[in-house]
């Protein structure tokens, strides 16, 4: 049984790049619900759509932000690290993405966690990212999306313009599959 549960705790703590070591310690009664990630260029069907969580907090240019803001919008929220290398692929893919669709009402949103303010201002700076990016160095906006599994970094949540939950990505995206994915919510307005 040790044997089992050592696997287990082993096989958590390779999940996504985070080390966990600063993670932040909350109790909520073990009522956690993970979603499964959803297949690569699909969609959560809209009968099926949860609404995402309501959050707030100071984007890293130090401005204030408020989820509100992205009120009948679909939205790309990317949790990322400047220390994750697979988001040193998958950023700058997004920010070609969201050259392409945001005069369409897409708005992309990262969310750094666990992360020093510099060293992500200079990633975001070194790879010409212009979308915003909310400061989370100790994970409470990831904690808010708790019925996702947003604590793998990267991870991925496309919400449709109802602020629903319509697809959930729990490694790097490609970018074919994020297009993808965003032609069919943009499709669900036309």
């Amino acid at each position: 049984m040790r044997r089992v549960l050592t696997a287990v705790l082993a096989a958590a703590l390779l999940t996504g790049c985070s080390t966990g070591s600063d993670a932040v310690d909350v109790n909520n009664g073990g009522e956690f619900r993970f979603v499964a990630g959803t297949p690569a260029g699909e969609v959560i069907p809209s009968d099926e759509r949860q609404a995402a969580p309501r959050f707030a907090g100071e984007l890293l240019d130090g401005s204030a932000f408020d989820s509100e803001a992205l009120d009948g919008e679909i939205a790309v929220i990317n949790f990322w690290g400047s220390w994750c290398p697979p988001c040193r692929v998958e950023t700058p893919e997004f920010e070609e993405v969201y050259a392409e669709v945001g005069a369409e009402g897409v708005e992309f949103l990262g969310i750094n966690v666990k992360d020093d303010r510099q060293l992500a201002q200079a990633f975001l700076d070194g790879k010409e990212i212009t979308f915003p990016s909310l400061f989370d160095p100790r994970g409470e906006v990831a904690l808010a999306f708790r019925d996702y599994p947003a604590n793998a970094i990267p991870s991925t949540i496309v919400l449709d313009r109802q602020g629903r939950v319509a697809a959930v990505y729990t490694a790097a995206v490609q970018q074919e599959d994020l297009r993808t994915v965003l032609d069919q919510v943009l499709a669900e307005g036309a």
